[in-house]
C-alpha cells in the first residue's frame, strides 16, 4: 500500500480586500479538494507539543511519525540535511535568510521583506558567496540555497540563544527581535557587518535600479545540532520521500 500526505502548509493564508476579505482559499473553487473531503474522514490533531514554536518543521515531523519532544533540535539542520551538508557532533546549523531591513513611519527599523522580493537563487548566491568570504572561514561558514533560504554553520557555536523567524515580523519593528542570549553577540555582529557588505554589492544596486527591493542584511534564527533521527525504513518498514 502506497501513502501520500498532503500538508496544506500556510494555505489558511490571512484575508484579501480585494476578495471581499476572504482569505485565498475561501475564494478559491475547489471542487477536487471538496470531492476528497466528502468522501473522506475529517477530524483535528495537535502537531505542535506544548512549549514548541508553531513552525513547519515541528509540524512535519508529527505528521511523520516523529515525536519532536525527541527528535526535534531545531530548523535549521533538517535544512542543512536537505542541502547535503555535513554537520558535525559540535556545529550548530542557522536558518540564514537573505531580508529587506527599512524604517517605519516612526523612524525605527522594520522588517520591510523577510525574502528579500523573492530573490532569485542565481544573485543570491552571489551575494552569500560574498558574505562567506568577508564573514566566513574558520569559525562560521555560509552555504547557499534556494531563493532567500540559506545556511550558516557555527563550528562550535552555541545555540541556546533566542532567535525569531523573520517572516513572523513582517511589516513590524525589530526591535527586541534580534538574537539574545549567550551566543547572540557573535550573531547580531555578523547581520550588521552583512549590512555595509550588501549595500554595497552589484547584485542590489542592480536590483534597485530594476525595481526590486534589496537584500540589505542577512537574518539567522532556527539554530540547532544534527539530529540522531531514524529512517522510515527503519521505523515503520517503509520506503519513502519528501517534496
Amino acid at each position: 500500500m502506497k501513502y501520500v500526505v498532503l500538508q496544506g502548509d500556510g494555505m489558511a493564508d490571512w484575508p484579501v480586500a480585494e476578495l471581499g476579505s476572504k482569505t485565498p482559499l475561501e475564494y478559491a473553487r475547489t471542487p477536487n479538494m471538496d470531492r476528497i473531503a466528502s468522501h473522506g474522514i475529517l477530524g483535528l490533531t495537535h502537531t505542535i507539543p506544548e512549549g514548541y514554536p508553531p513552525g513547519s518543521d515541528v509540524g512535519t515531523m508529527s505528521l511523520l511519525g516523529y515525536d519532536p519532544r525527541r527528535y526535534h533540535t531545531g530548523r535549521s539542520p533538517i535544512e542543512a540535511a536537505s542541502m547535503g551538508v555535513e554537520l558535525g557532533p559540535e556545529d550548530i546549523a542557522f536558518r540564514c535568510n537573505l531580508v529587506t531591513l527599512g524604517t517605519g513611519a516612526d523612524g525605527k527599523e522594520i522588517m520591510v521583506d523577510f525574502a528579500a522580493d523573492h530573490i532569485s537563487s542565481a544573485e543570491a548566491a552571489e551575494l552569500i558567496k560574498t558574505i562567506n568570504a568577508e564573514l566566513g572561514g574558520g569559525e562560521v561558514e555560509f552555504y547557499p540555497g534556494v531563493s532567500y533560504r540559506h545556511l550558516m554553520v557555527w563550528h562550535g557555536g552555541k545555540e541556546r540563544m533566542r532567535t525569531t523567524p523573520p517572516h513572523d515580523i513582517t511589516g513590524q519593528s525589530t526591535a527586541g527581535c534580534w538574537p539574545e542570549g549567550d551566543g547572540a553577540d557573535h550573531l547580531r555582529q555578523l547581520m550588521e557587518h552583512s549590512c555595509a557588505i550588501l549595500a554595497a554589492h552589484p547584485v542590489n544596486r542592480h536590483r534597485q535600479e530594476s525595481g526590486h527591493k534589496p537584500a540589505s542584511s542577512i537574518w539567522l534564527w532556527g539554530q540547532g545540532r544534527r539530529p540522531a533521527v531514524p529512517t522510515l525504513k527503519t521505523r515503520f518498514g517503509l520506503d519513502g520521500s519528501v517534496i
